[in-house]
């Protein structure tokens, strides 16, 4: 009678482990930022996308910490150390990677506020022109496409190899504003409280952008099912919940209605971005 229990469960161990091996393993990348504003919400998405896909997927995080374009690398190459990026798009990025083109953060990652040093508060306040704003100097990381489009704009431009480096140069003086998305720009101040930096109260640098999840091109089918998951979540209201949750004070929080809006070109947008299905985007009543 004293080994039942162990027969029992002798029993019940193969069915556990099949159960847990149906399930495909996908790994994104672990970003350099030590406080990631967006993984909270990205990695809900997309849990919440399979979840609705009809396919079993057990997400986690990348061993080693990776840039945007590292990870990419990693899987154009299919080396199997990363399955699932999510970035803004560009030609290029579409050429290397396959997009699932809904736009996971609904165009924001094109709204830019700016972090500046606490002595300059009033450092935009009397910007009202392309031509303004390029006498001041920008900082970005080298492998975002907001490079190329800051540089195509006219604008002046020091970039760095590390994203944490970027707040080292503008507490330093080195850069004179470091454009943010709105969706980034708040949370990524409250995380590097210990440097002398304030978030601009007066602009707004918008462009046209989205940030997809990317796969490799050997992956189809997961493409298709993340795609399936997001429209199911899109229909049933779930998508819009999530980010509302997550997003939806920013207005509030940024004073949007009260800022100046500099609109730029962005002539790395791939023609196939849907920009006509007004749902996927953000509106603001004031712009």
């Amino acid at each position: 009678m004293r080994r039942r229990p162990v027969l029992m469960l002798a029993c019940l161990w193969p069915f556990g482990a099949a159960a847990g091996a149906s399930l495909l393993p996908l790994v994104y990348p672990r970003h350099q930022a030590l406080d990631d504003p967006q993984q909270a919400y990205v990695t809900a998405l997309l849990q919440q996308a399979l979840a609705r896909s009809g396919h079993s997927y057990a997400l986690r995080r990348s061993a080693l910490r990776m840039v945007q374009t590292r990870a990419m690398q990693e899987i154009a190459a299919a080396s199997g150390s990363v399955d699932v990026v999510w970035a803004m798009t560009s030609r290029a990025r579409e050429r290397q990677l396959l997009p699932v083109r809904i736009p996971i953060d609904r165009g924001l990652i094109g709204w830019r506020v700016a972090l500046i040093q606490a002595r300059q508060p009033d450092l935009l306040r009397g910007v009202r022109s392309i031509a303004g704003l390029a006498r001041l100097s920008a900082g970005q990381m080298r492998d975002w496409p907001d490079s190329a489009i800051l540089q195509a704009n006219g604008l002046r431009l020091d970039t760095s190899s590390t994203y944490e480096g970027l707040f080292q140069q503008l507490a330093a003086g080195r850069i004179d504003y470091f454009p943010r998305s709105v969706i980034e720009a708040q949370s990524e101040l409250a995380s590097h409280a210990r440097l002398p930096l304030a978030l601009d109260a007066h602009l707004v640098i918008r462009y046209p952008a989205a940030l997809y999840f990317f796969v490799g091109k050997h992956r189809p089918e997961l493409a298709r099912h993340i795609e399936t998951g997001l429209e199911t979540m899109l229909a049933d209201g779930s998508f819009a919940q999530l980010f509302q949750r997550h997003f939806g004070r920013l207005a509030d929080g940024l004073s949007l209605p009260h800022r100046h809006v500099l609109d730029l070109a962005n002539p790395d947008l791939p023609e196939e971005t849907p920009l006509a299905r007004k749902a996927l985007w953000y509106r603001s009543n004031h712009y």
